[in-house]
């Protein structure tokens, strides 16, 4: 068995904010696992960071894979690539002075299970025919449209204070 797993991943949200989903496509020795998900109010952005990490939470195992990790996302994309991530999270979640930087609860998750193992974050243009991508916009779109949808905690407690108590 091969120990690189070819990840494809994708949010969408109907509206923004709006009802959201997420979605993965998993590639491996073969084999193939898709994951989604969803949440009744949420964000774009917060989706695609969300997909990031729910595949490589579903990669569960003690061996470090080389995973190649796909995404339409620039903000995923180059928040790792470019160290965005590192400097963010020195300087106290804020993107300079007064700004903060939105979604740091993903971020952290994402900070999280990137060390277990090799990952390269590749961006793929969006709805440019390439099949796992677009299966992936499907399943997240589909998970956006499910009924009873959870609470994106993160999100509406961030949003709405006042939902806390």
């Amino acid at each position: 068995m091969s120990n690189e797993v070819i990840v494809y991943t994708d949010g969408a949200c109907l509206g923004n904010p709006g009802p959201g989903g997420w979605a993965a496509v998993l590639i491996w020795g073969g084999k193939r696992k898709e994951l989604s998900g969803g949440f009744r109010l949420t964000t774009n952005n917060r989706m695609e960071i969300l997909a990031a990490i729910e595949a490589l939470k579903a990669i569960n195992s003690s061996k470090k894979f080389k995973i190649k990790l796909h995404s339409d996302s620039r903000l995923l994309i180059n928040a790792v690539t470019q160290n965005w991530l590192t400097k963010w999270q020195a300087k106290g979640w804020m993107r300079n002075h007064k700004d903060k930087v939105l979604n740091p609860d993903l971020w952290k998750q994402l900070l999280e299970v990137l060390p277990k193992h090799d990952v390269e974050f590749i961006w793929v243009e969006g709805h440019a025919g390439i099949p796992e991508n677009e299966r992936c916009d499907v399943l997240s779109k589909a998970a956006a449209q499910q009924s009873n949808l959870p609470t994106d905690k993160g999100y509406e407690l961030e949003s709405d204070p006042k939902l806390l108590y």
